[in-house]
Formats: structure tokens, sequence, C-alpha cells
């Protein structure tokens, strides 16, 4: 009776070992698929910077959308910040997606400005590379979304699955936050 009785907590400590892992191996996909997401938001924001600054002299009437747009960029990096210290805390990943669409607001006007205005800025090479590199940088940053919202999705299913969701909340592993 006690060999039966060291097997069935043999055995349950296994389980309980190897859920362990797969929530950590869950919780670190989510991680590094931020550091993905991460990435392109800096370039992005690098691109952003350029634009800016192109921008500045054909557009001199229109500073308040510029400084609109560096503010917004301003958020979105403050907002990453956070979400790279916490990438797994929902109000992170909420915080991050509404300044991602204030920005997304801001460069959405200074693109329409850019081009009411395309014979001040239609010469500029600076501008055309700018516009390129912001470009490129939202292109990276939709994939990396995804792939952060499909490891997100994959790890808030394990948690949620009977029985590791016994398991979950004593360990401290919580539903992640989408982008």
């Amino acid at each position: 009776m006690a060999w039966a009785a060291l097997g069935v907590a043999a055995v349950l400590g296994f389980w309980v070992l190897g859920a362990y892992n797969r929530l950590v191996s869950l919780r670190n996909a989510v991680a590094a698929a931020w550091a993905q997401a991460d990435d392109a938001q800096r370039r992005r924001g690098e691109g952003g910077e350029q634009l800016v600054a192109a921008l500045r002299g054909p557009l001199a009437a229109e500073q308040g959308a510029l400084d609109a747009l560096w503010s917004a960029q301003t958020a979105s990096a403050r907002a990453a910040g956070a979400m790279s210290a916490r990438p797994l805390l929902a109000g992170n990943a909420a915080a991050w997606a509404d300044a991602e669409v204030r920005l997304g607001a801001a460069a959405a006007r200074v693109f329409a400005l850019a081009d009411g205005h395309r014979e001040a800025v239609a010469d500029n090479a600076a501008v055309a590379a700018a516009r390129a590199a912001w470009d490129e940088g939202e292109e990276r940053l939709r994939f990396a979304r995804q792939l952060y919202n499909e490891r997100a999705a994959a790890h808030d299913e394990a948690i949620g699955q009977f029985p590791t969701s016994m398991l979950s909340p004593a360990f401290g592993f919580r539903a992640a936050g989408r982008l």
C-alpha cells in the first residue's frame, strides 16, 4: 500500500513539474514574441523621428501635427518600455495598444498633410526615405503583433485547460493581454 501511495505521489509530482515547465515555456514564448514586437516598434520609431525631422521644413505651417506625432511616438515608446518590463500583464498590453491607436491617428494626419503638400515634399529624398522606413516598420510590427497574439492565446489556453487551470493560479500564471 505504501508503494502504491508513493507511486501515485511520484506520478502526481512529475505531472506538476511537467505542467509548470510547459507554462513557463509558453510564458517565455510570449516574452520572446514581445521582444520581436518591441524591436519592430523601435525601428518604426526611428523612422518616425526621421519623418518628423524631414517634414519640419516643408510642413513648417503644420508644426502642431508634427508635434502631435512626436508626442504620440514618445507615449508609444513609454508604453512599450512598460510592456518590456512585464510583457504578460494585460494592463500593459492595453496601454500600449491605446498608445498605438493614438500614434496611428497622428501618423495618418501627418501623412495626409504631406500628401496635401506634395509639391513641397516631392523632391525631398529624406522624406521619402523616412516614409519608407516608417512603412517597413509598420509591416514588421503587424507581423510581430500577430505572433505575440498567437503566443498569448496559446499561453491563455494552457492556463485555462483543466487540470492545469488548478495549478496556474498557485504558480502566478495569469492571462496575457492582446496587442
